[in-house]
């Protein structure tokens, strides 16, 4: 996919976890999620620009996720730990962790999952797993690009006011 569907698909992966945060009472950290999920879309395709490294290979995997989510996770805790909360800011830090782990992780998994939709497909557990494609469209479809932004869009959208209304009624 382009630009366009990885942002979609990154936002509509991201539109639930967006939810529960917004819900238990962290709006700024709900849309910064988002803006952090957004901003990491794009990364597994930085192999198209570095040599040696085949494109949909390495940087397509759910390793790759796991590897990207820990820097996540230490810029979202050292950001939640240092900012003033009720919390002890070991348990903002750690907490932070958690939700900035999860947030990068499942940004690149997002990724992996549109490239999936093309027919070249993509191999997400390595060279030696199963080669996965769903062949829905090809990658520079402009239907399945916009497609995917308008729904990603939408479900975060949907995630944000319906995570504000679960607030306001608890």
């Amino acid at each position: 996919m382009h630009r366009e569907g990885h942002y979609g698909a990154s936002l509509l992966a991201y539109a639930p976890i967006g939810f529960v945060v917004i819900a238990v009472g962290y709006p700024v950290a709900g849309v910064g999620g988002g803006a952090l999920a957004v901003m990491l879309a794009m990364l597994p395709d930085t192999d198209l620009r570095i040599p040696g490294i085949k494109h949909r290979g390495v940087t397509h995997t759910v390793q790759f996720a796991a590897i990207v989510g820990v820097p996540s996770g230490a810029l979202v805790g050292a950001v939640a730990a240092s900012a003033p909360t009720s919390y002890a800011p070991i348990v903002a830090g750690i907490a932070g962790f958690v939700f900035g782990f999860v947030t990068g992780a499942v940004s690149i998994v997002a990724h992996i999952a549109a490239d999936a939709l093309t027919p070249m497909g993509v191999t997400p557990f390595g060279e030696d797993g199963p080669h996965i494609t769903f062949d829905v469209c090809r990658a520079d479809n402009p239907i399945g690009n916009y497609g995917l932004l308008i729904l990603g869009g939408t479900a975060a959208l949907g995630a944000f006011y319906l995570g504000e209304a679960v607030n306001a009624a608890l």
